[in-house]
C-alpha cells in the first residue's frame, strides 16, 4: 500500500508502506537527505575516533600529570559511563527535538570538550572535557542511525548502512594507532589538536546545511526514568569496568586494600544498576502504555529485533573484547609498541571499513543469512585460532588472522544494524537506535572487563602483574565459547523484507 508523508523541510515524500515487511521509508533518497546522511557520517566518524584514543595516552598522562594508573584509567571509564547513561536517553531526546538541534548539540558537546581537553591545565579539568565530550558522542551514533531509516528506501538500506560500518570499524582502529604516532612524535594535547578543527569545521557545516527530517513531539520527560537510567546503565558499566581492579594482582597491604575496596566497588556497583535496572524497564513498560515511555519497550515485540539485538551483543562483546586484548597480546609477549601493536591490527579494520559497502549491496539483493551465517562462522573460527597463540607464533600470521576476522565481523555488523532497526515501526526508530547503541556500550564493556580480567589472572608471573600467552589464550577461550551461539542466531535473523506472507514484523 503507497501513501504520502509530509515532512518539515522536504515537502511531500512518498513514503512506501509494507504490512508484511514492516519497512517504511521514501522510494528515493534526494539529494538533500543524501548531504545529511553524510555529514552525520564524518561527524559520528570523528567523535568515535576521539573515544578510543585514550588508552594510548595513558602512561604518558600519568607522567606529565603526576597522577597514579587507577586514576588516569578515569579518562576511559568517565567516557564510557557518560556514554551509558546518556545513550538510552537518546530515544526520547530524538523524537522531541529537531535533526539539526540534536546535531548542533552534539557536535557543540563534543568540539567544547575537545577544546576543554586541549588546554586543560589538570587532570581534573580533563575529566571534564572528556565526560562533555561524551555527551555529544552518544547523541550522534542514535541520530545517524534514525535518520538513515527515515530517510533512505528500504531497498538501499543496507547499502547506508554498509557505510556506518566503515566508521564503527575504521574509527576505534585509526583511534589507537593515530595516538600512538602523535605520542611518539609530538605530544598528548595533540590529540585533541588534530581532531579539534574537523570538529569544528563539521559543526559550522552541519549546522549550514542540515535541515530538519521528520516531526517532533511535545511528550515531556519522565526525571525518574532518567535518574533510574542513569543508576542502572551507568552503574553496571561503572562495575563492569572495576572487574579488572578486583583482580589486578599485586603484593604487599597497598594492593590488598586497592583489591578489596575495587571488590566493593564491584558489587555494589552492580547491585545498584541490576536493582535500578530492573525499576527502569517496570516503569517504561507503564509509561509506554500512554506513550510517555523514556525508553519505549515495545520494540521487543518483534522477535527479529530482539534476535538481532542479541546477536549483536554477542558480536560486540567479542569485538571489543578481542581488540582491547590482542594489541596487549602483542606488546606483553612479543615486545612491540603500541604504535607497532596497532599498525598490526590496522589492515583488519580497513578490510573490515572497506568491505562494509559491498556488504551492504549484497545485503539489499540477497537478505541476512548469505551474510550472517558464513560471518559467525567465520568470526568464531578465528576466536579458536587465537586460543593457541603464544610467543612463537609469527606476527604476519596474527596480522593475516586478525584480517580475516574483521571481514567475518563486517558480514555480520551491516546485516544486524539493518535487519534490526528494519523490523520496527518508523515511530520506534529512534527507540530502537538507542537500544542498539546501549546494548553496544554495555556489551563492549562486558567484553573488555572479563577478558581482560580473564587474561590478567591466568597469566604467568605471580605477583608481577606481568602478560603472558597463556593469559591470552585463557581470554579468547572465553570469547570463542560465548561466540558459538551466533551460528545458530545466524540462521533465525531475517530481512524483513524476506518474512513469510502475511507475518508482521513491528
Amino acid at each position: 500500500m503507497a501513501t504520502t508523508d509530509a515532512t518539515p523541510g522536504t515537502g511531500t515524500v512518498p513514503v512506501v508502506e509494507s504490512v508484511d515487511a514492516g519497512v517504511s521509508g521514501p522510494a528515493t533518497l534526494g539529494r538533500r537527505e543524501a548531504r545529511v546522511i553524510w555529514l552525520l557520517l564524518a561527524a559520528a566518524f570523528v567523535a568515535i575516533l576521539n573515544e578510543t584514543t585514550m588508552g594510548v595516552a595513558i602512561p604518558h598522562l600519568i607522567i606529565d600529570l603526576g597522577i597514579t594508573a587507577v586514576a588516569a584509567q578515569w579518562l576511559t571509564t568517565a567516557f564510557m559511563l557518560t556514554m551509558a547513561v546518556v545513550i538510552p536517553i537518546t530515544g526520547f531526546l530524538l523524537q522531541r527535538f529537531t535533526t539539526r538541534a540534536m546535531f548542533v548539540a552534539a557536535m557543540g558537546l563534543f568540539s567544547a570538550g575537545t577544546l576543554l581537553a586541549l588546554i586543560a591545565p589538570g587532570f581534573e579539568v580533563l575529566i571534564v572535557a572528556r565526560v562533555v565530550q561524551a555527551l555529544g558522542t552518544a547523541i550522534m551514533m542514535p541520530l545517524l542511525m534514525t535518520t538513515i531509516m527515515n530517510v533512505v528506501p528500504g531497498h538501499s538500506r543496507g547499502r547506508m548502512m554498509g557505510r556506518v560500518s566503515i566508521v564503527i570499524s575504521l574509527a576505534p582502529a585509526i583511534g589507537p594507532t593515530l595516538s600512538g604516532f602523535l605520542l611518539d612524535t609530538l605530544s598528548w594535547r595533540w590529540i585533541f589538536g588534530i581532531v579539534l578543527p574537523i570538529a569544528l569545521v563539521s559543526l559550522v557545516v552541519g549546522a549550514r546545511w542540515i535541515h530538519n527530517l521528520g516531526e517532533t513531539t511535545r511528550a515531556p520527560i519522565d526525571v525518574p526514568s532518567v535518574v533510574l537510567s542513569a543508576l542502572g546503565f551507568g552503574g553496571i558499566v561503572y562495575g563492569l569496568s572495576q572487574i579488572g581492579g578486583a583482580e589486578s594482582g599485586g603484593t604487599g597491604a597497598d594492593a590488598a586494600a586497592a583489591n578489596a575496596m575495587a571488590q566493593v566497588s564491584l558489587i555494589v556497583s552492580l547491585s545498584i544498576g541490576g536493582v535500578a535496572l530492573a525499576l527502569f524497564v517496570w516503569r517504561q513498560l507503564r509509561l509506554q502504555r500512554k506513550d510517555d515511555a523514556l525508553l519505549d519497550l515495545r520494540v521487543f515485540r518483534s522477535a527479529n529485533f530482539s534476535l538481532s539485538i542479541a546477536q549483536m551483543a554477542v558480536m560486540s562483546f567479542a569485538f571489543f573484547g578481542a581488540i582491547t586484548v590482542l594489541p596487549l597480546y602483542l606488546q606483553s609477549v612479543h615486545g612491540l609498541k603500541a604504535l607497532e601493536a596497532g599498525l598490526i591490527v590496522l589492515p583488519g579494520s580497513l578490510a573490515m571499513g572497506l568491505a562494509g559497502p559491498v556488504i551492504g549491496r549484497i545485503y539489499d539483493r540477497w537478505g541476512t543469512r548469505v551474510l550472517l551465517v558464513p560471518g559467525a562462522i567465520v568470526t568464531s573460527a578465528l576466536l579458536w585460532v587465537y586460543t593457541t597463540l603464544d610467543a612463537s607464533t609469527p606476527v604476519w600470521f596474527i596480522a593475516v588472522a586478525q584480517t580475516v576476522l574483521s571481514i567475518g565481523l563486517a558480514l555480520s555488523f551491516t546485516p544486524l544494524f539493518t535487519a534490526s532497526l528494519a523490523s520496527l515501526q518508523p515511530r520506534f526508530y529512534s527507540y530502537g537506535s538507542a537500544v542498539l547503541g546501549t546494548v553496544q556500550q554495555v556489551a563492549g564493556a562486558a567484553g573488555i572487563a572479563l577478558l581482560i580480567t580473564v587474561m590478567s589472572a591466568a597469566s604467568s608471573g605471580g605477583g608481577s602483574g606481568a602478560l603472558s600467552a597463556s593469559g591470552t589464550q585463557a581470554a579468547f577461550l572465553i570469547a570463542a565459547i560465548v561466540s558459538l551461539p551466533l551460528i545458530v542466531g545466524a540462521f533465525l535473523i531475517r530481512k524483513p523484507e524476506d518474512a513469510p506472507q502475511g507475518t508482521a514484523i513491528h
